[in-house]
Parts: C-alpha cells; structure tokens; sequence
C-alpha cells in the first residue's frame, strides 16, 4: 500500500505541474473550445450552466481521470485490486487537486486586486481567469477545481483497475479472436492472394483518390495538397534518414532550391524568363539533387551530431542568402517571388487546388514507387547496414561514401520536387517558407510515422501537418504539442505509428508477457 501511495504521490505532483503550466498559457480555454466542436449539442443542453465552463471541466476531468489511472497503475499482482488502485488514484488526484487550486486561486485573488496578471503572462486575462474560477468568486471557484479534480482523480484509479480486470481482458481476447479468425480465413487469404483481386482493389483505391478533389471544397484541397507535400519531403527524408540513418538538419535548403528554381525561371520578375513548367521541374529537380551530391562530398565523412550541425548550417546558408540584400536583384530578396508559372496540360490550366492535388498525388506514387524499388535493392541493402553500424559496414566492403552520397542525392531530389510543387500551387515562394521550422517538421513527420516506413511518412504527415489544419485553434500551440507527441511517441510507441516489421522487432525484442521466451512479436508493416 505504501508503494502505491508514493506512486500516486509521484504521479500527482507530475501531472499537477504539467497542469500548472498548460493553465498559464490558456491551453484549457482551447481544449474546451475542441470539446465543443466534439460532444454534440443536446449532450450539453442536459447541463444547465455555462458551456464554456462546462468543456473546462471535460478537460479538466480526462486529465484527473489519466492521473489517476497512472497513479493507481499495477505495481506488482500480489497487491493489485481495488483498494489500492483507489488508494494510489486518489493521492494521484489529491496532488494534482491541490496544484490546479492554488493556482487558481493565486490568479483569482491577484485579478480581485486588480493586479493586471496579463502584462506578465499574456494568455491570462480577466475572462480567462473568471473561465478558471467556473464564474464563481475566488474561494468556490478554488475549492470546486479542488472537489472536481480529486474526484477525477480517484475515478481515474477505480477505471484503471476496471480495465485491467477479467472482463475487460476476456472483450479484449474476443475481439482478437475474431479479428484473426477474419484475416486468417484461409478463402480469405486466398482471394486476396489472386492477381485479379490486387488489382481491383489497386483500381478502387485509385477511384477513392480521383474522387476525393471533386467532392472537397477549395479549403480542403489545399489542407489534402499541403499534406501531400510534406508525404513529398517525408518519402525523401525517410531515404536519408529512415534508410541510410543520416541525421539531416538541413532539408530544407533542397526544398527551397526548386521552388526558387521554378520561380525564377516562370515568373515575370526579376528576371522575365516566363519559361514552361514542365521545361523547369526536371530542372529544380536535378539541381536540388547535384546540391545534395555537392553538399555530401565535402561533410559526408562527418558522423551523427556533426553531420546534423553541418546540414543545419548549410540550410542557414541557404535561407540567410535568399533574404540578402545583395541577391536582391537576382532572388527577390526579403518579398520572394511572385506570379510563378503554373502547369499547362493539352492546353488546359493546371491552377485551381483541385487541379493540384492530382499533381501531387501523382508525386507521391513515383516516390513511393522509388523508394520501395530502392528498399529492396542491393542499395537499399547497404543502407540498412550503414544505418546499423557504419564501420561493420565499411568493413564489409560497402563503400559508405558513395552511398551517403546516393541517400543524399535521392531525397534532395524528392525535396525539390516538393519544392517546386509547393511554389508553383502557391504562386508564391519566399524565405519565410524555408525556414528551419520546414527541416524540422519534415523529420518529426518521419519520427512520428516511423523510421524507414512507407505508410508511417503518410500517417504521420497526416497527424502533424492534416489534424493541426483541421484544428485550427491549437495553430499557436503546435511547437508545444509537437514535442509533446515527440516525447509521448518516444515513451509509449518509440517504433512510430506504423513502423516496419524489423523497426518493431528492434525496439521490442521480446514479448512483454514472455519475457524468457527471448521472441518478438514481429508482423509485417501494420498500425
């Protein structure tokens, strides 16, 4: 028992600060405000007070109930049953209970004396602060968080062991059994197995992906475009990171080379060349990649934290010459460039969203298609034993270099073809677009989905970039929420969201109810 108290003490002070500091920068007033667009309208009419405060107190609650759960968490079988799950969840939700109500009512009582909290912290103004007091005065907005969230906290520990009982285990053990009685079916597998049942349902996914543009409106065809272009620069990066386990900082500078090169060569200014399209994408492509080879010959030598700094500074060097004043002239300087050419097929203007999202899935396939032409290849061979150990590698008579050097040249070339997609869609492109930000959302796309994983790169440019575009209110929180979901993944899922089968067979390398049996649990790519 004194082991489960001291885990739900540990558990409550941790989740209390967190808390403290997600109040201070108003992140439950935006939560709640998601919570609305969630729970459907006559949920909330059952509860007559304020909807505001009442999606405060939904999150509020989910956060006490996880505290709990977490401090009423099995420690050991002998004593794990309902009264020390109740006993660890409740200390767990007391601590945090008593971090949120000094909080909030240091901020009450400082706003009663007309302290202005807001020139200190900007996100707590007076609203914010009587949202916090659950429009009560100081003492029984306190003392309500308080109540509230202790007893978040201990239903949190009684729903932890729920879940954890027999009967929760037995729907559990169902559920699987039914899912693999479906997907072993032998007629099944057979079916799916015939050349003719691929295909139709290669054709049907095609189908899907041609009909998605016509139904989606303007806005969700550049949300579906700017996802598609970060898949572009994931699959690229997945080749120099995922395969060839090459830390690069500085991706970036290969995506701002081809929208810089279709800029330049299109757009009336400053030059007046109004080239074609299609003349100038295989250009911004080759010229990307020869930036790759030129970049990885003199650095390529270098390893882990060096090379990642080397990169850095080259994608520095490549945005600080793009804002220069004395490429002015010849870049556009600090303003970018404009009217950039848009693609013509058979006449017809490719410049509608619609129009481009076709582009770029077509984009996608030849990356995908590269990328696992190269995975199987005796280079995609060697990579994976540079990514494992370098020198084995070398010794084994792999010459590293030159595959560095291939790695490198392959993903800047998808990166300047993202490049030149994204300016020629945007019409626009200026050294704000490449910033550092773009390097390092591309590789949290490849963290998140999964190192060295074709679908892990869609899923996980759908989770950065797709869901902060549809959840617009946490726009100004997504540094905060990418590297919590960084921390979280590395935690609880360090393989990604959908790895490889041998990225999940090397972070686990034994069944966690077997531990003896030495075995990984191993499938192909699945979520």
């Amino acid at each position: 028992m004194n082991k489960q108290i001291a885990n739900g003490l540990r558990v409550g002070l941790t989740f209390g600060i967190v808390n403290i500091f997600l109040f201070l920068i108003k992140f439950p007033v935006i939560a709640g405000t998601i919570i609305k667009k969630i729970i459907p309208n006559f949920i909330v009419a059952l509860f007559p007070i304020n909807p505001d405060i009442l999606d405060i107190l939904i999150f509020i609650g989910l956060i006490g109930i996880w505290a709990g759960a977490s401090g009423g968490r099995k420690l050991d079988e002998k004593s794990d049953n309902w009264l020390t799950s109740f006993v660890g969840g409740a200390a767990a939700g007391l601590v945090n209970a008593l971090l949120i109500g000094a909080l909030v009512f240091i901020l009450g009582s400082l706003t009663d004396a007309h302290v202005k909290i807001n020139a200190y912290l900007a996100a707590i103004l007076p609203a914010v602060v009587k949202l916090f007091l659950l429009d009560q005065n100081t003492l029984n907005g306190s003392l309500t968080q308080f109540v509230f969230s202790f007893v978040a906290g201990a239903l949190g520990g009684v729903l932890g062991f729920a879940f954890r009982g027999q009967w929760f285990a037995s729907l559990k053990n169902k559920w699987n059994a039914a899912w693999a009685s479906l997907t072993e079916n032998p007629q099944i597998k057979k079916t799916f197995a015939r050349p003719i049942a691929r295909i139709a349902l290669s054709a049907l996914g095609i189908a899907f992906l041609l009909f998605i543009p016509q139904i989606a409106g303007k806005y969700w065809n550049y949300t579906i475009g700017t996802v598609g272009i970060y898949v572009l620069l994931g699959l690229g990066l997945n080749i120099v990171v995922g395969f060839a386990g090459l830390l690069d900082l500085g991706y970036v500078a290969f995506f701002a080379i081809g929208a810089y090169t279709v800029a330049l060569l299109t757009a009336p200014n400053p030059h007046h060349l109004m080239w074609n399209f299609w003349t100038t994408l295989p250009i911004g492509v080759v010229l990307a990649a020869a930036a790759g080879i030129l970049l990885g010959i003199p650095v390529l030598r270098m390893r882990g934290d060096y090379l990642a700094i080397v990169t850095l500074g080259f994608g520095e060097i490549i945005r600080i010459l793009a804002t220069s004043d004395l490429l002015t002239s010849f870049t556009g300087g600090p303003r970018g460039v404009t009217a950039i050419g848009q693609p013509t097929l058979f006449g017809k203007p490719f410049s509608s969203d619609t129009d481009f999202v076709y582009i770029i899935f077509i984009g996608i396939a030849i990356a995908i298609f590269i990328t696992i032409q190269l995975r199987s290849s005796r280079i995609g061979r060697a990579w994976e034993a540079m990514r494992e150990d370098e020198t084995v590698a070398q010794a084994m008579g792999i010459n590293t270099l030159s595959h560095k050097l291939m790695a490198f040249a392959i993903g800047a070339a998808l990166a300047g073809l993202g490049g030149v997609l994204f300016a020629s869609r945007n019409q626009f492109t200026g050294p704000e677009d490449h910033n550092l930000m773009v390097s390092i959302n591309v590789l949290s796309v490849v963290i998140v989905g999964g190192m060295g994983s074709i679908p892990g790169v869609i899923a996980g440019a759908f989770a950065l970039k797709g869901l902060p575009e549809i959840l617009r209110e946490v726009q100004d929180y997504r540094i905060l929420i990418f590297g919590a979901l960084l921390v979280a993944m590395m935690i609880w899922r360090p393989e990604g969201l959908w790895p490889t089968a041998r990225r999940s067979m090397e972070l686990h390398s034994a069944d966690p109810e077997d531990p003896e049996s030495g075995e990984a649990k191993t499938s192909e790519d699945k979520p």
